[in-house]
């Protein structure tokens, strides 16, 4: 059959809105009224990635922009996403492929589920990149790994590692000297080489205030006009109080430390936003990027001015309000985006997917049948929480689309196939061989993991509908809303041509759990065996579509 080339479509709706950081840069609200046309090019509608992308931290070098976020069991780990302008944004290289301090990495003698790689730090130093992650593990797994690289690109190679450090921002100082913040407002010095830390430089550099009941965390150190700035998330529970953005304040690293509240803000309808940092522009403008929890896709990313006052960097508009829009710093950029389409004529995987967990490299090809994917069973499993090789890419708000084609021709008995909203609670179209008959179901599942090893404990499957299936190839699609008072709803369709689409089951709710995943809902394809090995799948494409803000 004739390969099917897809295009992404995405189309944002945007408006003005003032800022006295991006006001120096791009001009006031006068001249507000430009065509529509013109303002879909100048403006960022928030959320700025309305996708999956917590604990970001962001740096610029030159006229360039590099983001880093937590993408824990998910592998390749750490992506690095590039912008000239804050609005366009694409996934351009990941810090490390695989982790292989332990099997439950390989999805073997537990999981790694909702704990792996954590909010890394990114820095540019004298000519290289640096990036400091922690996996959230006890033990040797949870070590720090400090990775470099000439370019943010890659490659990146591991340069040491060293004991755990929680939420940690490495930082150099002017002097050369180095260190990492880290936890809640503990701070040690590493030795220039990074090789480790220097000890007995641990250090407390800040006592907490009496209202700071919750967590304290998210640490993101800058220094700026000669003063040290730690941005941390606060979570405060007490009435009529919300979670924050906080910001301690020195003349010299070592303390003594004042704080203030820079952020305290909802948005959209959902909850109150913390967690991120702050970077400059090229023409002395700040901006803040800071995630916002919003149900099941995830934790967005939002963009807002960072003016500042009386020495503190206050985020959010003039009265410390997260923006609906802000004005992007450059026109005419190439659109990008970090949820792609694909129809896998390239011999290498595109940057836009992850792995459940490591992949079983000789289980998957993409030149065996040149412009498919192929995938084989690399491992007899009983559910789809132990199945390796589930690739994934993220879903977007407020609405997406995503389909496959699959050939099923070489499915074995036993053998699942299929595509998926993947998460500790899962709903997809799954394809099941038995004996020589297939059948294609609608199926719920909900993992139970233990809470050290999150291994596996049980899992329930539930049928919602379900039709014999007798051709050798299907179209599998899912429609999701994150539109706010929908409610994270998603439904699922198949085609026998890729042209009629007829719905199975009625609509489901996606869910955000942090105590299991702790991820937002993600497009799966899906296949595994639970008889016996030798079967696959061949995909011919991906096809997506985002819909409106």
């Amino acid at each position: 059959m004739k390969k099917r080339f897809v295009l992404v479509i995405l189309s944002l709706v945007v408006c003005f809105v003032t800022s006295e950081a991006a006001g120096k840069r791009s001009g006031s609200a006068d001249g507000a009224s430009k065509a529509n046309e013109t303002l879909v090019k100048d403006y960022v509608t928030n959320p700025m990635l309305w996708a999956d992308v917590p604990d970001p931290d962001i740096i610029r070098v030159g006229d360039t922009y590099y983001l880093v976020s937590t993408t824990m069991h998910l592998m390749p780990g750490a992506p690095i996403m590039r912008s000239k302008d804050l609005k366009n944004w694409e996934t351009v290289g990941y810090v490390f492929d695989k982790l292989t301090d332990s099997p439950k990495y390989d999805l073997q003698e537990g999981t790694a589920y909702g704990r792996g790689q954590w909010a890394t730090s990114l820095k540019y130093h004298n000519g290289r990149f640096y990036a400091l992650l922690a996996p959230n593990e006890a033990g040797a797994m949870g070590d720090t790994y400090i990775f470099t690289a000439e370019k943010a690109e890659g490659e990146w190679k591991l340069l040491s590692r060293m004991r755990h450090f929680h939420d940690c921002s490495l930082f150099f100082d002017d002097d050369n000297r180095v260190y990492v913040i880290y936890g809640t407002g503990e701070m040690m010095e590493l030795k220039p080489d990074l090789s480790d830390v220097i000890e007995g430089t641990h250090q407390h550099i800040f006592k907490r205030e009496a209202d700071e009941t919750g967590l304290l965390e998210g640490s993101r150190m800058i220094k700026h006009n000669g003063k040290y700035y730690l941005l941390m998330i606060s979570h405060v529970y007490a009435p009529g109080r919300h979670r924050r953005e906080v910001c301690y304040r020195a003349n010299d690293i070592h303390g003594p430390y004042e704080k203030n509240v820079i952020l305290q803000s909802p948005f959209g309808g959902f909850s109150y936003e913390a967690q991120g940092t702050i970077v400059d522009t090229e023409w002395g403008d700040w901006y803040g990027v800071i995630f916002q929890d919003r149900g099941g896709v995830g934790r967005v990313l939002t963009l807002m001015p960072c003016r500042w006052i009386d020495g503190w960097p206050m985020l959010g508009d003039e009265e410390g309000i997260v923006p609906e829009r802000v004005r992007a710093l450059k026109s005419g950029e190439p659109e990008h985006h970090i949820v792609c389409p694909d129809n896998f004529g390239s011999d290498k995987l595109g940057l836009h997917w992850q792995w459940n967990h490591n992949p079983m490299d000789k289980a998957w090809s993409l030149t065996e049948r040149p412009g498919w994917l192929r995938l084989k069973t690399g491992r007899v499993v009983p559910n789809l929480y132990l199945a390796p090789n589930t690739l994934t890419q993220r879903m977007e708000g407020p609405m997406c689309s995503g389909s496959v084609k699959l050939d099923l021709s070489k499915m074995r008995d036993g053998d699942v196939a299929g595509f998926a909203a993947f998460n500790d609670e899962t709903c997809g179209l799954f394809i099941k061989k038995n004996g020589k008959k297939l059948t294609l179901q609608l199926n719920e599942l909900s993992v139970k993991l233990s809470q050290r090893e999150k291994a596996v404990e049980s899992v329930t499957e539930k049928t919602v509908e379900e039709l014999k299936y007798s051709a050798n190839e299907v179209w599998l699609r899912i429609d999701a809303d994150f539109r706010p008072g929908v409610g994270d709803k998603a439904k699922f369709y198949y085609s026998t041509d890729g042209t009629e689409w007829a719905q199975l089951g009625d609509e489901y709710k996606m869910r955000f759990d942090w105590q299991r995943f702790f991820m937002g809902s993600k497009f799966a394809i899906i296949n595994y065996a639970t008889k016996r090995l030798g079967g696959w799948i061949d995909v011919d494409a991906f096809s997506y579509q985002a819909g409106e803000k």
